[in-house]
């Protein structure tokens, strides 16, 4: 038995599908596909085509239990890396960095980095901003849960999109990156000092709101720097939570004095970068 639909009718129920499928075919242009091993996912994400400065990222997906690094993995563990030098019409990527979790590495330790999922934002700029950009990353980074498993992964994406089903994530994600702040701000976290206390120890004042919920990590100026997580004083001057570490982890034959340290000062809810030369 056959039935006869109206022509109007068929006409929107074909619309409807033509939209539907621009609208997976769109987000699917927006995201590359997931480059999967035994414990993660990783791929990459495109914001909104508009100008010579395009906001990407790249996205890593961790089963329960398992965790990747930031930049500075702490007392042990692996830092990623990218290359992006095989991508077509782009001068330079910035990689940032959303606010890290510390973990116990299970040697006495600690590392830092992130679990279940995170995305790390990227500022693209274009050589020539009426010409495609495509973007190609070769992404090295570990999954560790007792045992670290190194992953190395392969991902392409144009930015193609006027409008990209990827924005919200992409913004949301900026907004888990810590904020610029200078040592002595008014913030309700903040840092109030940073002095040295003898020739390798510095300590650094920090006032919190919910002082038992805040990390505090340090960086040098090279990455070749290795320096400790600051741990926690006990007790603290009132009002602040003073953290300390040693001036271990410097590469051979750096000195201390005049050294440009960042500081990452991580709360429940706000996180901010402090840069400061050491005296």
């Amino acid at each position: 038995m056959s039935s006869i639909v109206p022509l109007r009718a068929a006409i929107g129920v074909a619309t409807t599908l033509l939209a539907s499928s621009l609208a997976i075919a769109a987000r699917a242009d927006d995201a590359s596909p997931w480059q999967r091993d035994g414990h993660s996912a990783v791929r990459l994400l495109a914001g909104s085509r508009s100008g010579a400065v395009l906001l990407g990222g790249i996205a890593f997906q961790l089963q329960p239990g398992w965790k990747t690094y930031w930049r500075s993995p702490g007392d042990s563990g692996v830092p990623p890396r990218f290359d992006f030098s095989k991508s077509d019409n782009v001068e330079a990527v910035t990689v940032m960095w959303p606010a890290p979790l510390k973990f116990d590495d299970g040697a006495g330790g600690h590392s830092i980095g992130y679990r279940d999922q995170v995305v790390l934002p990227l500022r693209i700029v274009a050589k020539a901003a009426d010409k495609p950009v495509t973007l190609r990353a070769e992404i090295n980074y570990a999954v560790c849960e007792k045992l670290c498993i190194p992953v190395e992964a392969s991902a392409e994406l144009g930015f193609n999109s006027v409008a990209s089903t990827e924005d919200a994530n992409l913004r949301a994600a900026l907004d888990t990156v810590p904020k610029p702040a200078n040592i002595g701000d008014p913030n309700p976290l903040t840092i109030r000092d940073v002095k040295r206390d003898g020739p390798k120890n510095v300590v650094v004042d920090v006032v919190a709101p919910d002082r038992s919920k805040v990390n505090l990590f340090v960086e040098g100026p090279t990455p070749d720097w290795a320096l400790p997580i600051p741990a926690p004083v006990q007790p603290s001057p009132p009002g602040v939570v003073r953290f300390s570490f040693e001036l271990d982890g410097l590469p051979p034959g750096a000195k201390p004095e005049g050294a440009a340290l960042k500081f990452t000062l991580v709360g429940p809810e706000k996180a901010y970068e402090f840069n400061t030369n050491l005296n």
